[in-house]
């Protein structure tokens, strides 16, 4: 495996995987190599599902295997929500601060002990031949700020404070991040199982 597409259209993640991908020569392409192709709606009940919507998908359509994700924030003051609504939890279309005003506003009378929760992520390989797919799975525990702090990432990461830190996701630099974020472990787990992906991000 030299090249595969990336199921997603958000320049944030498909910078992380770029990032992930590039030290074992791995060429990543992305559906914004692909803007004819539609967006797969996420109609699946769980992380799995939705990953696997979407990698198929991009597999089918572009003849590569692909590697699609679904990930969230599942807080557990909030009974794991937002969870696999975390992208429009707010009701619009992926709007990173509806989003983060919306836990805030709900947290708002949490207080510190009680605001644990973990970014969670799944990664579906699909393959263009049907072959049954691989999937593996992230974890990066923490807990939730009272405010947003830090100007990178993306989505909930100026929220989300991980285990082991006193500053946000968003206050971390990308390599700090991808060494120990959701997505991260998920690749590590993913290499495991698929020894042409072997090798640890930088």
């Amino acid at each position: 495996m030299n090249e595969v597409i990336v199921a997603t259209r958000n320049a944030g993640k498909a910078k992380e995987f770029i990032r992930m991908f590039e030290p074992v020569g791995i060429t990543v392409k992305t559906l914004l190599d692909y803007p004819d192709l539609p967006d797969v709606e996420e109609t699946g009940k769980t992380f799995a599902e939705n990953a696997f919507l979407k990698a198929d998908f991009a597999a089918r359509s572009t003849g590569r295997p692909a590697i699609a994700d679904d990930s969230g924030l599942i807080i557990d003051a909030l009974d794991g929500r937002p969870g696999v609504y975390s992208a429009r939890y707010a009701g619009e279309e992926k709007n990173d601060q509806a989003n983060n005003d919306k836990v805030l506003a709900e947290m708002k009378d949490v207080p510190g002990e009680d605001r644990t929760g973990r970014f969670m992520c799944v990664l579906a390989v699909a393959f263009p031949d049907g072959r049954d797919p691989i999937y593996a799975e992230g974890r990066c525990e923490g807990i939730i700020g009272f405010e947003e702090a830090g100007q990178h990432g993306f989505g909930y990461d100026p929220l989300f404070i991980p285990e082991g830190y006193n500053v946000t996701m968003a206050q971390l630099d990308p390599e700090e991040k991808n060494r120990i974020s959701h997505r991260a472990n998920a690749l590590r787990s993913l290499r495991a199982q698929l020894p042409e992906l072997a090798g640890e991000p930088e």
